[in-house]
């Protein structure tokens, strides 16, 4: 089973910037699609960001495009979320998902970490 931990979750003021990211000690991320989710109280989760293994296309959702960027960092066995102009609308559990063929923005990801709180707020 893939583990994944996610880390870099943190309390930041409007127009910060975080690094969330995503790794795992069971298995090579450069061989999964990663999405990144999040789901704030009283909503439903929602993908935020996703990037494909082999052919390294990356999806925003509209919410976010221009203010986060997703890639990889291979040396260290990670995916990142780099989330710029945070805004308090952003507040939420962030959670990264890992999966052998997936790599869209839909929940159809068989691997999931257990997710890093951001809180957006002055």
């Amino acid at each position: 089973q893939v583990q994944l931990v996610e880390s870099g979750g943190g309390l930041v003021q409007p127009g910060g910037s975080l690094r969330l990211s995503c790794t795992s000690s069971e298995f090579t991320l450069d061989y999964f699609g990663v999405g990144w989710f999040r789901q704030a109280p009283g909503k439903e989760r929602e993908g935020v960001s996703s990037l494909g293994s082999s052919n390294g296309r990356t999806f925003y959702a509209d919410s976010v495009k221009g203010r986060f960027t997703i890639g990889r960092d291979n040396s260290k066995n990670t995916v990142y979320l780099q989330m710029n102009n945070l805004k308090p609308e952003d507040t939420a559990v962030y959670y990264c998902a890992a999966d052998h063929w997936h790599y869209g923005l839909g929940p159809d990801y068989d691997y999931w970490g257990q997710g890093t709180q951001v809180t957006v707020s002055s």
